[in-house]
């Protein structure tokens, strides 16, 4: 552990110069130190606050019930450790930090990933014993920790334990000055001294008092006692201590205490909130409910190097911040209202509110009191504008009219409604009111109403005295008039600059030295007398009180040289405007807080080391200087680029970064200090498309592809060797083909002339069957002359009448036999197409059917009617009728028609 005592003695050097600004520091005694408070809710119920702590960079942690807190001022932070509640820690560093619990005590030390890790080192969990140890405290003693139960207590050096039991049951202990004590039940207060425990004193026999606190000062030891108050140990005798905080403490039930400082300590009451006071026991301050604490319940405290007393109760958190100038009256009570005037007159404070005028000794406002008591001011019940001090009375702007006040009652001057603001002029007295301005003049010991001011109208609620008789007036949402009064008090001059012509809303009129000012929201504007008109000079902030604390309700006026009076909403604020001796220079830390990588799917935590993925190369990375208010921050990415403008933002997003390694600077200042730049490096891989990894399996995919190419070019040759044979062998068949469709082709071409041929023969033998037919025709016209003649020869009947009989009946019987000779040929050439054309169409007539064959055979119509030995007009007539035998239509040639059956 030689390592871990230089880093603990370098950190308490650190933490003992953070301190030197407190030490001696008079805490302000009139008003709250501004308080600010966390909920359960707020810490992510983590339970009760039992010990707190903080980091050298001022990052705060606590132990919770339900394991460590983190705060680094923006943000909470919960962590599970051990199984029992969390009591006690020591805070090494932002990355080591020791708790003890309930029944376990350990480490806790940050992984890779910035994420705190716990490691048990109490070897007892699992032996059973009578009673379970509780470890409340943890001690650092020459860099070693030490766990204090009330059992034992456990040395934890060079990584190993060594246990020293109590004398009866430890109650509590306590580091004091680089001296551990140890209260014990029943013997008394004992001393580690090296491994073994030293008696310092014994209890009073007849007060067994139970220590809760205790600190060192000149003339010895301060014990503070839960029950009895505090006591006094010097030169071996333990006395107790009588003086008003020791009674208080007696009632109030002392559970925690802390030192603030070498003359001041802060006492956690059970009953009674928090007292802080001086060693020589005044009271400073008391913090309780009445003051805006959420319990009065005080578990825990913890002064903190940036002068911030931390407060742990049993339900929430709060924070007080004593190093301020500011102080608050806040009416948690709802006995005072919203603020919007005062007047400190003679060694009263009196304040107007939204309900009236209140009032309270000056001295009474010093924060030792439980609560601060306002009473109102009799008949003053409304709306208070405007406390003004002219000569030795004090003057009270009402919404009822112009009072005097006067040893906490007032007397009505003017029932004239809506005074805003008042101000003396030579010897008169002008009030702004709801409708133009009043004019006062002083008789016997009394101001008296003269007149109104001609020539203004409107809501008046500022009045501005520039010179002699120049008047500056203010009418909200009109405009600022500037005139100049007569000896009659009438403005004979006036210059309207409307509400319009100034940027921003809320305006407000104020005088620098020579200089008269308008003021909004936005901008600062100047007067320029040879100009007379407005310039603007640019934003001026005229609030200057804490934004935590609330906005004004009006400007801020001086109470004395001291004190200046702040109006806020539910009560006020104080600034002690002395000034304060130069504190030695404290030098605040800026830290790297949350890191996150992200895109639009997903998101990682990420912290210096880390690669990070090219899928999350948006960045969102918090920094903070731990809890400190008003800090403003800039940043750039390289140390050559220009700083961005201060943000108040403690965050900053990069967007869409390239791979590589991307540096980040930022830097913080508060007030006038600036802190030194941290630099954050991180890395992001390139995308996974060009990688090393990728990058070989391209170079194995290249190797892959020209391989793939290789066998693709053999296997296509091989294919387009196949493919030319097969075409080859196409090509053959084809070839055998065409050789076979010409000889076919011839085949059918001879077949076709073959067939022309012998159609060519058929209607060859037709035409000579039909001339042969002629033939007979004549022979038979020839025989019928014959038959004529004997028919004639036989008119002149003779003896031959027998033989000419005999040569008619061979003569009719030659031509008949050659009418059937005719019928045999034609049946014979087309037996087939006179069966179906006769079974088709019965009525068909022999010659009919001659004529369909002739028609058939394609023999023309002139030679059909040669062939018949008849006129062509007698064929037609013929053909007609065999069309109308076959049922023809006229669009329907015959020709087509014979052949197709």
């Amino acid at each position: 552990m030689p390592h871990l005592r230089k880093n603990i003695v370098g950190q308490l050097l650190l933490l003992l110069c953070a301190m030197l600004p407190v030490f001696g520091k008079v805490l302000s005694q009139k008003g709250m130190p501004y308080l600010q408070s966390f909920t359960p809710a707020q810490y992510q119920n983590q339970g009760k606050i039992w010990d707190i702590d903080s980091a050298p960079n001022g990052i705060v942690y606590m132990a919770a019930d339900k394991g460590l807190l983190e705060y680094d001022g923006k943000s909470w932070r919960g962590f599970k450790g051990s199984k029992g509640l969390t009591r006690s820690l020591w805070v090494v560093n932002d990355s080591l930090i020791y708790t003890g619990s309930d029944l376990d005590f350990g480490v806790w030390t940050r992984n890779e990933y910035h994420q705190f890790e716990y490691r048990s080192l109490y070897p007892f969990q699992e032996v059973v014993q009578d009673e379970n140890e509780e470890f409340w405290q943890v001690h650092a003693l020459q860099g070693d920790p030490i766990f204090v139960s009330s059992q034992n207590l456990y040395v934890y050096t060079r990584e190993q334990l060594v246990r020293i039991a109590a004398p009866q049951r430890f109650s509590k202990s306590f580091l004091v000055n680089g001296t551990l004590y140890l209260a014990d039940e029943k013997r008394g207060l004992f001393r580690f001294d090296g491994f073994a425990l030293k008696l310092v004193f014994e209890y009073p026999a007849d007060n067994p008092f139970k220590i809760q606190g205790i600190c060192a000062d000149g003339s010895g030891l301060l014990i503070v006692t839960r029950d009895s108050g505090l006591f006094r140990y010097t030169n071996g005798t333990c006395t107790p201590v009588r003086h008003a905080l020791s009674d208080a403490l007696k009632i109030a039930k002392v559970f925690s205490f802390e030192p603030i400082s070498p003359n001041q300590m802060a006492f956690g009451t059970l009953l009674k909130g928090i007292y802080i006071a001086d060693t020589d026991g005044r009271i400073i301050h008391q913090v309780n409910k009445y003051k805006g604490l959420p319990s009065n319940t005080i578990l825990s405290l913890y002064s903190s190097p940036s002068a911030s007393l931390w407060v742990g109760m049993d339900f929430g958190v709060s924070v007080m911040d004593l190093d301020n100038d500011f102080s608050i009256f806040y009416d948690y009570r709802g006995d005072l209202g919203t603020a919007t005037a005062a007047a400190l007159h003679g060694e009263t404070l009196y304040v107007g509110t939204n309900q009236g005028l209140y009032y309270s000794p000056w001295p009474a406002l010093a924060n030792s009191q439980a609560f601060f008591a306002f009473p109102i001011v009799p008949n003053t019940e409304g709306q208070v504008w405007t406390l003004e001090a002219v000569g030795e009375t004090l003057l009270m702007g009402h919404d009822k009219g112009l009072f005097a006040v006067r040893e906490n009652t007032v007397v009505n001057l003017s029932e004239r409604e809506g005074v805003w603001t008042i101000r003396p002029y030579k010897n008169y007295l002008l009030t702004g009111n709801y409708n133009g301005i009043s004019i006062f003049e002083q008789g016997a010991n009394k101001w008296s109403f003269l007149k109104k001011m001609d020539s203004i109208a409107g809501s008046c609620n500022q009045l501005l005295i520039e010179a002699n008789n120049i008047l500056w007036i203010n009418i909200p949402t009109y405009g600022i008039i500037r005139a100049v009064l007569d000896e009659e008090l009438n403005p004979v001059d006036r210059q309207i600059f409307l509400a319009d012509s100034f940027e921003g809303s809320d305006l407000y009129l104020q005088r620098d030295g020579p200089n008269i000012l308008v003021t909004s929201d936005k901008f600062r504007y100047t007067f320029d007398p040879a100009t007379r008109s407005f310039a603007q000079k640019g934003a001026a902030p005229f609030l200057a009180i804490p934004e935590e604390m609330g906005p004004l309700v009006r400007a801020a006026t001086a109470l004395d040289t001291s004190y200046r009076f702040y109006p806020i909403y539910n009560g006020f604020v104080l600034q002690n405007t002395r000034a304060k001796a130069p504190a030695p220079d404290q030098k605040y830390v800026l830290a790297f807080r949350r890191m996150e990588a992200f895109n639009t799917d997903e998101k990682m935590p990420f912290y210096p080391g880390i690669d990070i993925p090219y899928r999350l190369r948006n960045l969102r990375i918090e920094f903070v200087v731990p809890n400190q208010s008003g800090v403003q921050y800039q940043y750039k990415r390289q140390l050559s680029d220009a700083w961005s403008e201060w943000q108040s933002e403690h965050y900053v997003e990069l967007i869409n970064l390239g791979e590589g390694d991307c540096k980040l600077f930022v830097r913080a200042k508060l007030g006038e200090y600036l802190t030194d730049p941290i630099a954050l490096t991180v890395h992001i891989q390139a995308p996974w498309y060009r990688s090393l990894l990728a990058y070989g399996v391209y170079f194995l995919l290249l190797v892959s592809l020209l391989y793939t190419l290789s066998q693709g070019k053999k296997r296509s040759l091989e294919k387009q060797r196949k493919k030319l044979q097969l075409e080859e062998q196409k090509a053959l068949r084809q070839q055998s083909e065409d050789h076979k469709q010409q000889i076919r082709q011839l085949e059918q071409e001879q077949l076709q002339a073959e067939y022309e041929q012998m159609k060519q023969q058929l209607r060859n033998k037709t035409i000579e069957l039909a001339n042969k037919s002629k033939e007979n025709e004549e022979k038979n016209r020839l025989l019928h002359t014959l038959k004529e003649k004997c028919d004639t020869a036989q008119a002149n009947p003779a003896s031959s009448k027998m033989q000419w009989k005999e040569m008619e009946r061979l003569l009719d019987a030659y031509l008949n036999e050659e009418d059937k000779t005719f019928e045999i040929q034609m049946d014979e050439l087309h037996q087939e197409f006179l069966k179906k054309l006769k079974a088709r169409f019965p009525t068909l007539s022999r010659n009919d059917l001659r004529l369909c064959v002739y028609l058939k055979i394609g023999i023309s119509s002139k030679e059909i009617a040669d062939i018949l030995n008849i006129q062509p007009s007698s064929f037609y007539i013929s053909r007609s009728r065999i069309r109308k035998k076959l049922d023809l239509g006229t669009d329907e040639k015959l020709y087509d028609f014979l052949n197709g059956i």
